[in-house]
């Protein structure tokens, strides 16, 4: 969203711009962000409680994936709290350090997904190149120490940006900001390519022992644990490539509006679908909870 600052030489508040410039299109864009947020939040918590009650999904895979789904909960929430406030409220303004804070929870928490894939990424790698030292080689200890890893890089990288923007605004007017924009491109750039460098590592060997794989039963199953996380991880980098490719004139900036909010809250939305469409336990569990909830709804109004 675009945002200006109000009184540039001592910044206490920022006036969100949003969909104000487009008042007819409020109400459709709430309702319509008001519905991806809640498929959003039922999806994600729906993951985890079924990964919690199902004794077959306790492995290092739903592990993580139930991180993931957490992330999603809480990405999507702290950005979606804020853009559905704006299209219907007409105090547009938040305070300086209310858009620091959010600042920082989004950075975090896209921080820790993106390195979450890349962890999931090496646990495909291990799952498959390795399959009789699987539940050996991914142990209940060493999954702790990549979840609490991926969490603190992601909070220290976005303290880091936090700092970085905060210096750069209140140095708008008094010096040269171009070491925190720096400091930004650095951290973003090493980030998102020693992510790509870890999944690219894990494909390319699981690729290599897939083709080594004689029988058509053990490549198709090889293909179906590693589908879902590609799946998401491609969405994840064909979204924000078309979003950072789409021309940024005046007369698509509606279009980039729309592109950066559906951006934010459409891969949330999608990777409780992407991990549970193909996944037989996962449907089983979620046909087992059905029946059990409309059973007992029948013994209640019997």
């Amino acid at each position: 969203m675009v945002h200006e600052v109000r009184n540039q030489s001592t910044v206490s508040t920022f006036i969100l711009v949003g969909f104000s410039e487009f008042p007819h299109l409020q109400a459709p864009l709430f309702l319509l962000f008001l519905s991806i947020y809640t498929v959003t939040l039922v999806g994600n918590l729906g993951i985890i409680v079924i990964i919690r009650i199902n004794h077959k999904l306790q492995t290092p895979m739903y592990f993580f994936l139930s991180h993931l789904s957490f992330l999603d909960i809480c990405y999507s929430s702290v950005f979606m709290s804020k853009l559905l406030d704006l299209l219907v409220v007409e105090d547009r303004t938040i305070s300086f350090n209310g858009r620091m804070t959010q600042f920082f929870f989004i950075c975090m928490f896209v921080i820790t997904e993106m390195f979450m894939l890349a962890v999931m990424a090496y646990d495909r790698f291990v799952a498959v190149c390795n399959p009789l030292l699987y539940t050996v080689a991914m142990s209940h200890k060493l999954c702790a120490l990549l979840v609490a890893g991926t969490y603190m890089w992601g909070g220290l990288c976005s303290v880091t940006l936090t700092y970085s923007l905060y210096s750069a605004i209140l140095s708008v007017s008094s010096s040269d900001p171009s070491f925190s924009q720096m400091a930004c491109f650095i951290i973003s750039t090493f980030n998102e390519v020693f992510r790509l460098l870890i999944i690219m590592a894990s494909y390319v060997f699981i690729v290599a022992s897939v083709s080594r794989m004689p029988s058509k039963g053990g490549l198709r199953k090889a293909f179906t644990t590693c589908t879902s996380h590609l799946t998401d991880s491609s969405i994840f980098h064909e979204i924000i490539l078309a979003l950072y490719c789409m021309p940024h004139s005046k007369s698509s900036w509606l279009l980039v509006k729309v592109a950066t909010a559906l951006n934010t809250v459409m891969i949330p939305m999608l990777n409780p679908l992407i991990y549970s469409l193909k996944n037989k336990d996962v449907k089983e569990t979620v046909r087992r909870l059905i029946h059990t909830k409309l059973h007992s709804l029948y013994l209640k109004f019997r």
